[in-house]
């Protein structure tokens, strides 16, 4: 069964209608590591740099996309969060879950990061009701991360 999901008419008339999409935060606790991390197994872009008191941040871009961003920050030893090994124990806090990255292919691009040691949360999925194939990872810092492929 392949859903499509009818996205409703665009408000052109509000006067928030400017809005858009632009980054999401990640605080880290060693701002070197995780950014090398993104690098080297997301392939990610350092765009750009920059210390904002005893921070250290950064904005980082995927390969082939220069309109989602991930801004790392770090310093001032940041209270650790839980760090989840299972998708079904990770639904039930409340609060900030993942952040998705649309793929071409889940398997193919799962195959590519374990080959770079990236594990996987647990097994991919599809999930008929939002017409997607869906696989869940972590960050080097546990933040969760979504691949997601249209199901065709």
């Amino acid at each position: 069964m392949n859903t499509t999901i009818q996205i409703p008419a665009r408000k052109t008339a509000s006067k928030l209608s400017s809005i858009k999409g632009a980054h999401i935060a990640l605080r880290v606790p060693d701002f070197e590591a995780s950014k090398k991390w993104y690098i080297e197994k997301l392939d990610f872009r350092v765009v750009h740099e920059w210390p904002f008191g005893d921070l250290q941040l950064a904005y980082l871009a995927p390969a082939n996309d220069d309109k989602f961003w991930i801004e790392l920050l770090a310093g001032a030893n940041p209270a650790p969060r839980e760090k989840f090994t299972d998708l079904n124990e990770s639904l039930h806090p409340e609060g900030y879950h993942h952040f998705c990255l649309n793929v071409d292919s889940v398997d193919e691009t799962l195959h590519e990061l374990q080959s770079r040691g990236v594990k996987l949360i647990d097994e991919p999925f599809g999930l008929p009701a939002i017409g997607k194939r869906l696989a869940f990872f972590a960050d080097l810092d546990g933040n969760l991360i979504e691949l997601a492929e249209t199901l065709k």
